[in-house]
């Protein structure tokens, strides 16, 4: 299995997961070119994608899903919830018909050779998920946009390979920066964003011996960098209560305008 970050941050998403048999995109929101230009970095065309799973309707994750499902008619996966966002979004324009395909929380579907199951997560979205996505051998997970976590978060994370985690902000950058005070509010809330210590803290919960790679994701281009998310992640591995250090796991922090390198599990 292979796992890629082709965006991630508050501007956009778009994270590549496949095998030789199947090949899925979770978020779209960057433009068709740059969603093209990713594939391409990974040897893969449009028309090549099994499916398309929607993490939630707000715009950094469905920018590019009108104009890319509309030149390539490729089957779109999300909860009710995120479908009726996604047909509320003008912006989006008209969804070629029979695209859209409702998905429970907690029911696991086939798409090619791999199952996925999407999981509730705590955000202010009309039916918010993450998704876990395995295939034979190994397993993977996408969980972002995620204001708190609880067991029943830690138990869809639980004996993955690898997991896209967000490490969205610094608590103090968020205190002191620019951000007017509700948005504060709301971004540090229990339907906002993951900040760098909580990432850490839930990374402490599904720590196990064949967690080959984590990648720190949809940081936020005001409160937070790259160095900060990484170095306060591994520190509360460090000083959690797990047999880890920090240094001890593979990590990386996924960019919001470059391609990442190719985990292949």
């Amino acid at each position: 299995m292979r796992l890629c970050s082709i965006a991630s941050g508050s501007s956009g998403n778009c994270i590549y997961v496949g095998d030789d048999d199947t090949h899925l995109l979770v978020d779209t929101g960057i433009s068709k070119k740059r969603i093209e230009q990713g594939l391409h970095t990974l040897g893969i065309k449009g028309e090549e994608l099994n499916g398309i799973l929607i993490t939630h309707e707000h715009v950094d994750h469905i920018q590019g899903l009108g104009v890319f499902s509309r030149k390539y008619g490729i089957p779109i996966y999300a909860t009710r919830g995120t479908i009726e966002g996604i047909r509320c979004c003008t912006s989006l324009g008209k969804m070629p018909e029979g695209l859209l395909h409702d998905v429970p929380v907690d029911e696991t579907f086939s798409l090619g050779g791999m199952s996925i199951r999407p999981f509730a997560i705590s955000h202010d979205a009309k039916e918010p998920s993450g998704y876990r996505i395995e295939n034979e051998t190994k397993s993977v997970a996408v969980a972002t946009d995620l204001g708190k976590y609880d067991e029943y978060t830690v138990a869809h994370l639980k004996d993955l390979n690898a997991v896209v985690l967000e490490a969205n902000h610094d608590i103090h950058m968020l205190e002191v920066g620019p951000y007017p005070y509700p948005l504060k509010r709301r971004v540090a809330g229990d339907k906002g964003h993951l900040s760098n210590e909580l990432s850490g803290r839930l990374l402490c919960d599904i720590l196990h011996d064949n967690l080959q790679y984590v990648v720190l994701g949809h940081l936020s281009k005001e409160n937070n960098y790259e160095e900060l998310a990484y170095e306060t992640v591994k520190l509360e591995v460090s000083i959690g209560d797990n047999p880890y250090k920090g240094e001890d796991i593979p990590m990386m922090v996924a960019k919001r305008d470059i391609v990442s390198d190719i985990i292949s599990l």
